[in-house]
């Protein structure tokens, strides 16, 4: 099985890929794992991609699309793979279609998450971070802490990280709106996009996005 998810921020992209690729027993391919890998290990395309962010540039395609070739070649995906955070434009979609149609293969779907934005913007915007630990991760509606400001688990301050904050979170969804979304169109043009309505509890999600999905055995 070969998915791309995609999806605003906020949308739960990344819970719902883990879920996904553990139920469908396939690897997560993310763009920021690869980055991170790639970046640690000091790969040739980490060195690359290093160089570029060091100068506060854009990390280009060629360097983005070349680690998710490389990903796909690793032998836990030869049976399948979900593609999270790649591709996020047209040129990245051509890219992995051409990629594909080298190795005689073909996407199985493109799970599209859908979340109103006012909803991404109270999701993100009422994110609390632990100064402590990163992955203490609060929010001030849906998961508040015991006392306002401080963590439950260690005590550290809370705090709203910069790109977390309203102004941000509308900006990074212009540069969704503008970049990622003509990818939904392409593949719809493809007759590949299921669009799944991401409101509610992660799980019931996750039924919705499994019970999409095309038959394995067809």
């Amino acid at each position: 099985m070969r998915i791309v998810l995609v999806g605003p921020p906020g949308a739960g992209k990344g819970t719902q890929a883990a879920y996904l690729a553990k139920n469908l027993e396939i690897p997560h391919i993310s763009t920021g794992d690869l980055f991170r890998a790639n970046i640690s290990q000091g790969t040739p395309l980490g060195r690359e991609a290093k160089s570029y962010m060091d100068a506060g540039n854009l990390v280009p395609d060629s360097v983005t699309i070349a680690m998710a070739e490389d990903r796909m070649e690793q032998p836990d995906a030869a049976g399948g793979f979900l593609l999270d955070g790649f591709p996020r434009n047209l040129g990245q979609a051509k890219a992995l279609d051409e990629y594909l149609k080298d190795k005689n293969l073909t996407l199985d779907a493109v799970l599209d998450l859908e979340v109103p934005e006012d909803e991404v913007v109270k999701r993100i915007a009422g994110r609390r971070i632990c100064r402590n630990d990163s992955s203490h991760v609060f929010h001030a509606e849906y998961n508040k802490p015991e006392a306002e400001g401080v963590c439950d688990v260690c005590g550290g301050e809370l705090y709203q990280r910069d790109d977390d904050r309203e102004e941000t979170v509308r900006k990074r969804l212009e540069v969704y709106h503008t970049e990622t979304e003509p990818i939904i169109d392409y593949y719809k043009d493809q007759d590949l996009v299921v669009t799944i309505p991401a409101m509610g509890k992660v799980d019931e999600v996750t039924r919705r996005s499994m019970a999409a999905l095309p038959s394995r055995d067809a």
